[in-house]
């Protein structure tokens, strides 16, 4: 029987919650699971082993490998929650709010060395391969990361520092993914290169597509507060935008909103001149380029017709979704 997104889901739900990390100590280990049964899209172990597919059938082989993916992930949540001293995290109280921060410190340290157990069973001939380009994903997520952070004392920040820091922070591992399942499927090189453009570009699509979404995204469909990345002054594509754009009052009001505290008079406002300069429109015309990028490298991998679109089909959802 063909496997669906959602059989698939569940899959790697189910083995996810068989996989023990470990039991003492208890204040060790439970911050883990918790962490991990906050649940998420499981996007990444997901379009990891949709890659796969698109070579062989037996996917079930991929589902372990393909968890690396989403324990590391979880992981970097876990430390960038205390980075930057968030309360909730998916509506429920962070690690190191539910315990404490070296509580958190630690356990993520360990999802860490995990993460690289799930991958332990793969062939001896790909191993050193994708342990080597796990490591290079890892370090280009601490550098965005890092970037993030001295990009809150900047006032300077272009859009292609954005664009670039969001390309390490989170659109690299979205496209490794792709490429860890093409690998263990036994993709060629060049078709494991283009699942890794396909999922950087759709990985900066989809962080564009979640900036917008948290200043114009309805509060019913987003799952969070509206307006937050307005709220604390975070730099994204929109604000980067308003910033070049606005000019004579414009400038002024926004910069006056941005040395007020957070209030929905504030997010109001922001938003307001956000629409008056257009930003929204500019931001949307980027995120379909990249979209569209991804799935033009999509369509460049050989391998089953049918399964290449089972995983567009899913990407598509990524596109228009409202959440």
């Amino acid at each position: 029987m063909l496997a669906n997104t959602e059989n698939i889901v569940k899959k790697i739900n189910l083995t996810l919650s068989k996989t023990s990390f470990g039991d003492k100590p208890k204040e060790l280990y439970e911050p883990i699971d918790y962490m991990l049964a906050l649940g998420g899209k499981r996007m990444r172990p997901l379009v990891s082993v949709l890659s796969y597919l698109i070579f062989k059938e037996d996917y079930e082989q991929a589902i372990k490998p393909s968890l690396s993916l989403e324990v590391f992930h979880n992981f970097t949540l876990m430390h960038d929650d205390i980075m930057d001293q968030a309360p909730l995290r998916r509506g429920q109280a962070t690690v190191h709010e539910k315990w404490n921060p070296n509580t958190a410190i630690l356990s993520g340290d360990v999802m860490l060395v995990k993460a690289y157990d799930l991958l332990l069973d793969l062939e001896p001939e790909i191993l050193k391969q994708v342990v080597t380009l796990f490591n290079q994903c890892a370090t280009q997520v601490c550098e965005g990361q890092q970037l993030d952070m001295l990009f809150e004392k900047r006032n300077d920040v272009t859009v292609e520092e954005y664009l670039e820091m969001i390309r390490l922070k989170t659109a690299v591992l979205l496209g490794f993914s792709m490429q860890l399942g093409g690998i263990i499927a036994g993709a060629s090189k060049k078709d494991a290169d283009y699942l890794y453009k396909a999922g950087v570009d759709i990985g900066i699509g989809f962080q564009l597509k979640d900036d917008l979404l948290d200043t114009f995204g309805d509060p019913a469909k987003f799952g969070k507060k509206v307006g937050g990345d307005i709220s604390s002054n975070k730099k994204t594509f929109l604000l980067i935008r308003a910033a070049e754009l606005a000019k004579g009052k414009d400038a002024q009001e926004l910069t006056k909103l941005l040395t007020e505290k957070d209030s929905p008079q504030k997010i109001k406002g922001v938003t307001d001149l956000y629409s008056k300069l257009g930003v929204a429109d500019e931001a949307n015309v980027q995120i379909q380029q990249y979209f569209d990028s991804g799935l033009e490298s999509l369509t460049k991998v050989k391998g089953s017709i049918f399964r290449r679109g089972q995983l567009k089909q899913f990407i598509s959802q990524l596109i228009e979704r409202e959440s």
